[in-house]
């Protein structure tokens, strides 16, 4: 099967390059590299990693996460899709290991994300090294071994590495726009695989290493986005998401809000010191 790798950028060069080294390191090479920058203009002159290489432009102030992926996954030409948050390094095998699963029969495919600090990554890439200080999310199960792991809760669904047919993407119709911004959009697309029909699984060796950037716990530069895609989840499927991120808005006083709630009560907007007091030391890998 063809494969098409799909990353989403917006001024992340530098973490973009990084992961277009891995694909150049593949065992596995990809077919092709999709580009949805999410910026003033594409990235220039790009490196030659063995693939071509296409970019295009997606307008939009308010970070058009679902937008841009659905318009990447538009222009790929592959069978697969394989999409990386621009802030990943793919380990060797992790094209392979996606293409074999998709491969095997229709759902969607997750592979294990292991955080890195700061200073971490250097040229040439030295994956030993990322592997033994990268770390899991404590949230996150324990992957398989080998092969694959179905996952019955579709939220556990995230969107920094994940493989799915182009033509079960179809089938979902890919993530819904009317999300825009930070937050939702990918715990939309969970709550609809079990509806198309689509499984979730846990795949064996498929590791991709996050390259650190600044963390806000809470994620207050993003208090608007948030409350807005919960509203939107919320008024579709009759429940809150991002409830963690809600609780930590509710307890500054910012909103008021229970998991009971018919609505959220924005009270006020953060101030510009707590959003500064929000922002973690680079000790801190996520929130």
């Amino acid at each position: 099967m063809t494969v098409s790798v799909l990353t989403l950028t917006r001024n992340r060069r530098a973490h973009l390059l990084n992961l277009m080294e891995s694909l150049r390191l593949q065992t596995e090479r990809p077919d092709e590299l999709v580009i949805a920058c999410m910026q003033e203009a594409v990235e220039p002159d790009l490196p030659d990693i063995g693939i071509p290489v296409r970019q295009f432009l997606v307008p939009g102030e308010r970070l058009p996460l679902a937008r841009a992926r659905n318009r990447a996954a538009a222009r790929a030409n592959g069978e697969t899709l394989v999409f990386l948050d621009v802030d990943c390094i793919a380990s060797p095998p992790l094209v392979a290991r996606f293409e074999a699963a998709a491969r095997g029969g229709a759902g969607l495919f997750l592979g294990e994300v292991r955080y890195l600090p700061g200073g971490a990554v250097g040229r040439p890439l030295d994956f030993e090294a990322l592997h033994a200080c990268g770390i899991v999310h404590p949230s996150k199960p324990p992957m398989p071994q080998t092969g694959l792991r179905e996952e019955p809760d579709t939220g556990e669904f995230w969107g920094l590495s994940f493989a799915i047919s182009a033509a079960s993407w179809t089938q979902l119709g890919g993530m819904d726009e009317s999300f825009v911004g930070y937050g939702g959009e990918e715990t939309d697309l969970a709550a609809r695989l079990k509806p198309a029909g689509l499984p979730l699984f846990w795949t064996a060796g498929a590791v991709a290493y996050h390259q650190h950037h600044a963390v806000h716990v809470p994620p207050l530069p993003h208090f608007h986005a948030i409350i807005a895609n919960a509203r939107r989840f919320h008024a579709k499927h009759g429940r809150w998401c991002m409830d963690y991120w809600l609780g930590q808005f509710a307890g500054m006083g910012l909103i008021a809000w229970t998991p009971a709630a018919p609505d959220i009560v924005v009270e006020r907007d953060p101030t510009g010191a707590e959003i500064a007091a929000a922002r973690q030391p680079d000790s801190v890998r996520f929130s």
